[in-house]
């Protein structure tokens, strides 16, 4: 098997991966700008040599085996490496263009397009590739090399990262103006508990510092029948009286300042996290994402949004 996989091309392994993500010979051959013929016999020829086969014929399409899968890694793998040597090739080269890819979580959507814009203002030439997605997403696409960098709360654990602070990032439970709670100080755990909680979907990170704030503390859900797995879905919520949350400072501090959500002050609050830029350790960075990473630490601070950590007072206060 060793002999007959040295004769193995790149050209085949792109043809499986081209057959794999289109599901026919047809419109892999056309992408491939061969006939489906050429291309048919190409498979076939592979098939023979490493004696197995590569795809199943089905009713919906050709789908890898475990073979052609294993056909699959190798060609990632390969383009991992092409696009290593290609980075390393541009940071010896140097140069002030190139193109970043930013991983953002869903929270910090609310301020990376201005840290984004500072960056942009001293390097025109930059593109910039944003990847909005939750906690579980992002480190997806940390640990298969799909962005440069990240911009996340808490850093991995389970493979080797570098991390540079950026700044503060605050946890607060929020209530619509008119809540019972709101003016209220000295609020305890099991004060809050009692009213229904509006929460993120398992895989974010605010949904784990919240599990982690209430751990021992029966809480009542929010009868809204799902997670809500959007800040937005969770801010209007709470300002249609539906419930309180838990949720980061900089999703809501617009909201804070015109009044039209409240903080409230309960034991513990605010939960002090940090924001950090984060990559995989053995990323080589371009000469473009250095600078942008050396920007997130230096800069990144000034452009997180501000906001009151005394709840303001509302009706019962004022009262």
């Amino acid at each position: 098997m060793q002999d007959r996989m040295r004769n193995l091309s790149l050209k085949q392994l792109h043809a499986v991966a081209a057959i794999a993500r289109l599901g026919t010979m047809t419109r892999a051959a056309k992408e491939l700008n061969v006939t489906p013929a050429a291309l048919t016999a190409r498979i076939k020829a592979l098939e023979d040599e490493v004696g197995l086969l590569l795809f199943d014929r089905t009713n919906a399409g050709l789908k890898p085996t475990d073979a052609g899968r294993e056909m699959l890694w190798a060609t990632d793998s390969i383009n991992t490496v092409l696009e290593t040597c290609s980075e390393r090739l541009k940071a010896l080269r140097g140069g002030s263009g190139g193109r970043v890819a930013i991983g953002v979580v869903s929270t910090a959507k609310y301020f990376a397009p201005q840290i984004i814009g500072g960056f942009a203002h001293g390097h025109p030439a930059v593109e910039i590739d944003l990847v909005v997605g939750n906690r579980g997403a992002t480190l997806e696409a940390i640990r298969d090399y799909k962005v440069d960098l990240a911009v996340m709360g808490r850093p991995p654990r389970d493979f080797p990262i570098a991390a540079e602070s950026i700044g503060p990032h605050p946890l607060v439970v929020i209530a619509a103006p008119g809540h019972r709670f709101a003016g209220r100080t000295g609020l305890t755990r099991a004060e809050v508990a009692e009213e229904p909680f509006l929460v993120r979907e398992y895989g974010s990170g605010t949904r784990t510092v919240f599990e982690e704030y209430m751990a021992g503390v029966m809480f009542k859900r929010a009868r809204l029948g799902i997670d809500s797995g959007s800040n937005e879905t969770i801010k209007q919520a709470v300002m249609a009286g539906l419930g309180i949350a838990l949720i980061s400072g900089h999703t809501v501090a617009a909201e804070v300042a015109s009044r039209r959500i409240v903080l409230l002050d309960v034991e513990g609050l605010p939960i002090r996290r940090e924001w950090f830029a984060v990559r995989r350790a053995d990323k080589v960075l371009s000469p473009a994402a250095q600078a942008f990473w050396e920007y997130l630490a230096r800069e990144g601070a000034a452009w997180l949004p501000t906001l009151p950590l005394r709840p303001a007072p509302g009706r019962e206060a004022a009262a």
